[in-house]
């Protein structure tokens, strides 16, 4: 098993700027990302994890068409270093991150396009345990084009690890109830474990949409859009189910609707989740994202806890869990966090294993929980087109002409204002070519003027929101 390596010069090579984002690397295949690109990226992601005193890497893909092409060349980029390469294979983004633990491989790199349309990939990646992204990332396009990497004879090992991932996932959840619920994998990676997980685990088990399609032929594989959640729904009401869960692409993010059909959103999980967490961590740490109700952060201090404000990003909330040892972390786009008797990532199956249990710990229906949540009026994450050269601008543009004597502005992420009807935050996403933005208050009216508000500041740059967000 020869892992002896050295340094080696080689032709440089250009990524298209656009393919490298804050949390990870992602394109359009055949037009910004293509093979040479993954095959680069193995060679100097693999030059860096050598550097960094590490031997072996993780490696999984996603079910995209495209996914096993760029897995090959990403795979003989790494092997080209002298690393040892686990190759686990098609499945979802957490089953990868299990897999850095499982097999204590020193970093992972997943293959995937997460929620993006299908004509997307690209690359999640991990190092010594924690998050490669930002600088990180940008510092392997200056690698690839200085021509200097580390060249060695590396070797490859596949691995099936669906077997350990699924007892590991039910390990602690022997005793649940047996209750009717559906299940929509929107046609991702997250298919192939679940169907396993509900022979597994008790109860009347619906899925739809279960086979890994790349083409995604039902809908779109993110469960923060509501209208993605509309067969879920449907297959919730038409089979008496008490509840169901949605995934995306990759399976590292969760959507829940209710028995009556309503959307329970990742900050109102987090709620639930809190009361449960606080319980064995009092006093700890739990950290949300800037787009996060207000009412999480009121309910984590009622609780005791410490509500921490945090960017979003799941690299960034990882990050700040491992800065602040922190039991639990969760952003509104559906990524849950648990670092309480779990690893600390993101895992939407794990996830749903949890909340079921607390249903069963409260003796609580997840609609009576539902009930008893603040009654708040806001908007879901509100995601609308803005062209990547100006996204950034626009939002810098807007903070320098808000007025911070009359209103209270944080800028961990984009800017989040607070005024007398409640709040409204506006950032640019890191994934898409898009603006992000949503508003939240205790009342209709407040509302109302708040999305005034952000139309009044959008029309400065000739941007507006959404009519069905407006009317």
């Amino acid at each position: 098993m020869g892992l002896k390596s050295k340094w080696l010069a080689m032709s440089f090579h250009s990524f298209n700027p656009s393919i490298l984002r804050e949390y990870d690397i992602r394109g359009i295949v055949g037009e910004t990302l293509f093979d040479d690109d993954a095959h680069m990226l193995g060679i100097t992601f693999g030059s860096c994890l050598i550097k960094a005193g590490g031997n072996s890497v993780s490696v999984g893909y996603d079910g995209r068409l495209t996914s096993p092409k760029l897995t090959e060349a990403l795979i003989d980029g790494l092997i080209s270093c002298g690393l040892k390469v686990f190759n686990i294979g098609l499945g979802p983004t957490p089953m990868l991150s299990f897999s850095t633990h499982h097999l204590s491989s020193d970093a992972g790199i997943m293959v995937t396009g997460s929620h993006n349309p299908k004509t997307y990939n690209g690359f999640k990646l991990s190092l010594k345990g924690k998050p490669f992204y930002g600088s990180d990332i940008l510092s392997l396009a200056a690698l690839a084009e200085s021509g200097h990497f580390i060249s060695g004879k590396g070797v490859l090992e596949e691995v099936d690890l669906q077997e350990d991932y699924l007892n590991r996932l039910t390990r602690d959840f022997s005793n649940l109830s047996s209750r009717a619920i559906a299940w929509d994998p929107g046609n991702g990676a997250t298919a192939i474990i679940l169907n396993r997980l509900c022979e597994i685990i008790p109860g009347h088990h619906h899925i739809i949409n279960g086979c890994i399609d790349g083409n995604f032929p039902n809908h779109h594989p993110d469960p923060t859009i509501p209208e993605n959640l509309n067969q879920l729904i449907g297959s919730v009401q038409d089979n008496s189910c008490e509840l169901g869960f949605g995934f995306d692409g990759d399976g590292d993010r969760i959507g829940v609707v209710d028995s009556k059909g309503r959307i329970i959103y990742a900050d109102q999980l987090m709620m639930f989740f809190a009361r449960e967490v606080l319980n064995s961590h009092p006093g700890g740490a739990i950290i949300a994202d800037v787009k996060s109700s207000q009412a999480l952060f009121d309910e984590i201090e009622r609780l005791n806890g410490t509500p921490i404000m945090c960017g979003t990003g799941h690299s960034r909330i990882k990050s700040k869990m491992i800065e602040m040892s922190s039991p639990l972390a969760g952003e509104m786009s559906g990524h849950i966090f648990f670092n309480d008797r779990y690893y600390g990532f993101d895992d939407a199956l794990y996830a749903s294993l949890r909340l079921l249990a607390f249903m069963d710990v409260t003796d609580t229906p997840l609609d009576q929980l539902y009930d008893g949540l603040p009654v708040l009026f806001n908007t879901p994450e509100i995601r609308f087109p803005c062209p990547e050269e100006i996204k950034f601008n626009v939002v810098e543009q807007l903070s320098k002409n808000l007025d911070a004597a009359t209103m209270e502005i944080s800028r961990i992420d984009g800017i989040r204002v607070k005024t007398n009807d409640g709040w409204w935050l506006l950032r640019a996403s890191n994934t898409q070519d898009a603006l992000v933005a949503r508003c939240e208050s205790d009342n209709e009216i407040g509302l109302k003027r708040l999305k005034e508000e952000l139309v009044m500041n959008l029309s400065a740059f000739g941007l507006s929101l959404p009519n069905n967000i407006t009317d």
